[in-house]
């Protein structure tokens, strides 16, 4: 054993509650937990990355992790946290969503190594896609009660007289294929531990009655906090939506700054649970940061950590190329070689304009540019005084009056970038 699993979440914040003796049971032997991940999207999000550093530090610890897809569950739904039925998944969508996650969380964890604790996947439909209704509830239905089921917090909610809505009977079923889950991985891979969200407490405590009443073992039960923001907004989101660990989805640029806006309180918790840093250097980091905030070094160092983990060093690198074109320190070299998605990222909701091709091949007056042409200013005056006040820049370079703009000012072909002093920044789109 390389570490004690419980003390290394406790430092990092990550553990919001464990059954009595998870921890000694951890520390006799190399021991087999599981995190469910739901298949809805064929990519996790940065909401899924507590489970998944979960497991990669119970890896680390020498015990052996199993990834859980929730196939049979993703065509129910899970009630916890949630007030309305999720839409329903077919087979085909849900082994493409299973294989696309897989790639996703290989980044984390060892799923091909000789070693005893090798990572394994599996996916719930595979056991439960041939268990009939009947064999269910007569082999596993009958040794819960559903007074037991409806004392569970998740239950209680969607049922009390606040519920916009009432809770199916399909929903209400979940807990119970969940908890077969825990008892089919205790059975078949000696799997003693479920790990998840706070609010997964009920859930996995039905499994570990499962476990004892089906199973005469003993299963145990650990969770993580829910992540929330110091601010209120709901961690992970944007007003785009989602912040996704799939590039197409969530370019590493915005991944990037998403991390680097987190405020100092926020950016001090999420370093101990999404990096691997240790207790050491993230205090030293803390005690640098509180003395000069505004250089944002816990932001930094914590947006560097999750997109190298979870893209590349080049991704970070290039979303901090892309990060200083705004803010001014780039050159036009550095602007040409950002590739589209990320410079469109860079400039979303900057002003923009449209000119023609046929207007840059005959070449294209400063003034035009800035007034005639675009309206970016109100007036050729106006225009004539900025450019002889030396503030205008043409893809970061300043230019004069007499400047034509053409063809080779053009970055990916059809962008020119405007800057009026250091504040005013306009996008010349050529179609």
């Amino acid at each position: 054993m390389n570490k004690n699993f419980v003390e290394e979440l406790t430092w990092r914040g990550m553990v919001h509650d464990a059954m009595p003796g998870t921890e000694d049971h951890l520390n006799e032997e190399m021991r087999a937990a599981y995190v469910g991940i739901d298949p809805t999207a064929d990519s996790l999000h940065i909401g899924h990355l507590v489970g998944v550093m979960m497991l990669r530090h119970f890896q680390i610890a020498g015990h052996k992790p199993f990834a859980l897809i929730g196939g049979a569950t993703g065509m129910i739904g899970d009630p916890s946290g949630k007030s309305a039925e999720r839409n329903l998944l077919d087979e085909a969508t849900l082994r493409h969503n299973q294989q696309s996650i897989k790639e996703q969380l290989s980044r984390f964890l060892n799923f091909d190594g000789a070693e005893e604790n090798t990572a394994v996947l599996v996916n719930n439909y595979d056991w439960m896609k041939d268990f009939s209704f009947l064999d269910f509830i007569r082999d596993v239905g009958k040794h819960i009660t559903v007074n037991y089921m409806m004392a569970k917090d998740s239950v209680k909610k969607r049922l009390s007289a606040d519920a916009s809505e009432g809770m199916s009977f399909t929903e209400f079923t979940y807990q119970m294929v969940q908890g077969y889950d825990f008892l089919h991985l205790y059975k078949e891979h000696g799997c003693t531990l479920q790990m998840g969200g706070s609010d997964q407490w009920g859930n996995i405590t039905t499994g570990t009655e499962l476990i004892r009443r089906i199973g005469d073992g003993k299963g145990y039960a650990l969770t993580c906090p829910l992540i929330t923001k110091a601010d209120g907004t709901k961690f992970g989101k944007t007003e785009g939506g989602n912040i996704w660990l799939d590039a197409n989805r969530t370019s590493p640029y915005k991944f990037y700054q998403y991390w680097l806006n987190t405020s100092d309180v926020d950016a001090e918790k999420y370093i101990k649970i999404f990096t691997f840093l240790s207790k050491e250097a993230i205090e030293e980091l803390v005690i640098k940061h509180n003395e000069a905030p505004h250089l944002r070094e816990l932001q930094k160092v914590l947006a560097k950590e999750v997109t190298v983990l979870v893209h590349s060093e080049e991704d970070y690198n290039n979303a901090v190329k892309a990060s200083e074109v705004l803010f001014g320190k780039s050159t036009a070299e550095d602007l040409k070689s950002l590739n589209e998605k990320t410079f469109l990222d860079v400039f979303e909701g900057v002003p923009q304009a449209e000119v023609s091709k046929a207007d840059i091949e005959e070449g294209l007056d400063m003034i035009a540019v800035l007034s005639a042409k675009t309206g970016f200013l109100k007036s050729n005056g106006e225009a004539r005084r900025a450019l002889k006040e030396n503030s205008v820049s043409v893809n970061k370079e300043k230019v004069k009056e007499d400047y034509t703009l053409k063809e080779s000012d053009l970055i990916n072909g059809k962008y020119v970038i405007i800057n009026k002093g250091k504040k005013n920044t306009y996008i010349l789109v050529v179609s």
